[in-house]
């Protein structure tokens, strides 16, 4: 097994994470600050800081020229980060010593890694929205549908009311809708750093607020006016947002565990695991990779958490706690969403099942609209003790609470149908497929 299953040869469809995996490649990253160092020698250039020829000479080179990372990796061991190495390698392929000089002006390791971060977040975040998206939509289709198709509501892993299936799956999507709703205030985290050595910008000429705008606007990247260098929450921002996307499936995954119990069977899914030993077994891999991610994702944010302490104006320790756990995190998140909207996309309810395990209460699903029935009649305390009362007859004698409650009492016609006590079940699933629609 590899460092981790997102780099598994025989895992990594266990935990897929699609386009996101190449953004957290050493090739991606390197191509990354290559791109910074390009922009920012060409905004310099703009500015009068460095020549117009050098600009435009590195700006192309930042182009054209291939890096290898592993090339990196001595100086990188050395050095604790890879700009330096980078950056003497730039300057040795371009083969323009009086261009190369310019290159990295002014600026420190940190600016050049954090701002290509961002780039590379950004675009993870743009593939989380389509997946958010189309997983949403299929989660609105299937509450629309089952709007009204009762089933057992459970809490404390027991019957509690009637609910519909259209609501637990609004249960699932809603969440997601808001994180898909927050996507664009998450943006505005993915911001340029261009602060120098120390922060105060001192060797990046004359006006470095304003070359710190230019690179901003080059790379599409927001100005943040200031230095970021160990005020880490633009990341923990975006973070935080991975790391929830991957808790709320691991909800979902955690009810379609249940649901797919070979004693309920109240939900098919698209796709099942065999066992090695056991023919009859269908395992439900996908919904519980959902909950082993959500757990992984809880532990590598916890540490994440821990990186925002940043000692003096730039803290190795911390930094380095970040190159540990965010990749994990964004892939872990973009694992949860890969399964969650295949899920949404094929898994379909049993209402048979759903209306088998309803009716197999024998009514005492309904002990709570007993009461409320009774209570039209009589003071509200009494009416809960003789619903309890007659709870109790049905399980000491093994007869149905619908049978004792109508020879007691009378009742409206049909008032043990379930379908009729969904509340705002149908209403919530509707209003959640409707806020979906209107994307």
């Amino acid at each position: 097994m590899t460092a981790t299953p997102f780099d598994s040869a025989h895992l990594h469809r266990l935990f897929p994470t699609g386009e996101t995996a190449r953004l957290f490649s050493d090739t991606a990253e390197i191509r990354a600050m290559m791109l910074v160092e390009g922009s920012l020698a060409q905004v310099q250039a703009q500015h009068g800081v460095i020549p117009e020829t050098a600009g435009k000479a590195i700006h192309r080179a930042a182009l054209e020229l291939q890096i290898d990372p592993a090339g990196l990796a001595e100086a990188t061991g050395q050095n604790g980060v890879s700009t330096p190495a980078l950056v003497a390698e730039f300057r040795k392929l371009t083969q323009a010593p009086e261009h190369a000089q310019y290159l990295h002006w002014g600026a420190t390791s940190q600016d050049i890694q954090d701002t290509a971060l961002m780039l590379r977040l950004r675009q993870a975040i743009a593939l989380a929205e389509d997946h958010l998206t189309a997983t949403v939509q299929a989660l609105a289709r299937l509450a629309e549908a089952h709007a009204e198709t009762p089933m057992a509501a459970r809490t404390y892993g027991q019957h509690a009311t009637p609910t519909s299936f259209g609501a637990v799956v609004a249960q699932w999507g809603t969440p997601l809708l808001h994180l898909l709703q927050d996507a664009p205030r998450i943006r505005e985290n993915l911001m340029v750093s261009l602060s120098g050595a120390a922060g105060t910008g001192s060797a990046l000429g004359d006006d470095p607020a304003a070359i710190r705008a230019g690179l901003a606007k080059a790379l599409g990247l927001k100005d943040p006016q200031r230095s970021w260098h160990t005020d880490r929450a633009p990341v923990q921002a975006i973070a935080g947002w991975f790391a929830q996307v991957a808790l709320v499936t691991g909800k979902m995954g955690e009810d379609l565990t249940l649901m797919t119990q070979s004693d309920l069977g109240e939900v098919r899914l698209g796709g099942t695991g065999a066992s090695s030993t056991m023919p009859q077994k269908q395992n439900p891999v996908a919904p519980s990779v959902l909950v082993a991610l959500a757990h992984h994702a809880q532990g590598l944010f916890g540490t994440l958490q821990g990186a925002t302490l940043h000692r003096w104006q730039r803290d190795g320790a911390a930094w380095f706690t970040e190159w540990l756990t965010l990749p994990q995190l964004i892939l872990t998140g973009a694992a949860s969403m890969t399964h969650a909207q295949a899920l949404a996309e094929t898994l379909s309810p049993d209402a048979d099942a759903m209306r088998g395990h309803l009716d197999a209460t024998g009514g005492l699903i309904l002990a709570e609209a007993l009461s409320f029935e009774l209570a039209k009649s009589m003071p509200r305390p009494e009416a809960q003790a003789l619903s309890k009362d007659l709870c109790k007859q049905a399980r000491t004698n093994g007869q149905p609470l619908e049978e004792i409650a109508r020879d007691a009492h009378a009742l409206p016609e049909g008032f043990f149908d379930p379908a009729r006590h969904l509340g705002t079940a149908p209403s919530e699933a509707r209003a959640f497929a409707a806020a979906v629609h209107a994307l």
